[in-house]
């Protein structure tokens, strides 16, 4: 049996996703289709292109192509490295991650560590923190959060897919020797950020 031919509302759906320079939410998408409901096209488009070389994918409420996960390494080799983050970036950007909005005297208190200004504009020019706004406390602090590249990046549909330590290290992603990225991962899980806030009147 010849499958039936998609719909118009899902071929549209799927060239604007195709032609669009950055993500679209479901809301972006209908409006730009003049209010149509691509509910349903997205989610045939999902199952369309499942198990095929692209596919589309939602990260942070926003849908866009990505080619399939299992097929990165056949990439690697077209794609510019990317610089590695030093520990300290990696370890501001886990606590961003889990704690967001945070300050960067949060940050320093759950790291118990200066941080010092170049880390925080590392992962703002690599685009996966933005600045949040202000903490209304004495001082106005400003706060950072993590941006839908950085769901994107780290292959998240959101924040309640971030793993937890006992995942990490079942992956094999938490190196044993490496002790100071582990304790820091775990102060970023268990302290609230409450137990810091008192600290937003310092550096902004």
């Amino acid at each position: 049996m010849t499958p039936a031919p998609p719909d118009e509302l899902m071929r549209a759906v799927e060239a604007t996703l195709f032609a669009a320079e950055a993500p679209m939410s479901a809301g972006e998408l209908a409006a730009y289709l003049g209010g149509a409901d691509v509910a349903s096209s997205l989610a045939a488009l999902v199952e369309h292109y499942a198990g095929r070389g692209i596919e589309i994918v939602e990260r942070g409420g926003k849908w866009h192509f990505q080619s399939a996960a299992d097929l990165a390494h056949l990439l690697r080799r077209e794609r510019e490295d990317v610089r590695r983050l030093s520990r300290a970036a990696t370890e501001v950007l886990a606590i961003v991650a889990y704690h967001e909005p945070v300050s960067r005297a949060e940050i320093e208190a759950i790291r118990g560590v200066q941080t010092a200004k170049g880390t925080l504009d590392v992962l703002l020019e690599a685009g996966w923190v933005r600045v949040a706004g202000r903490r209304e406390v004495p001082g106005r602090p400003v706060i950072f959060a993590t941006t839908p590249a950085f769901l994107t990046h780290f292959g998240l549909a959101s924040r309640k897919e971030l793993p937890g330590i006992d995942e990490l290290r079942a992956a094999g992603l938490l190196d044993p020797v490496d002790q100071a990225l582990e304790q820091a991962l775990e102060q970023a899980l268990a302290q609230p950020v409450a137990d810091v806030l008192a600290m937003d009147g310092d550096n902004p």
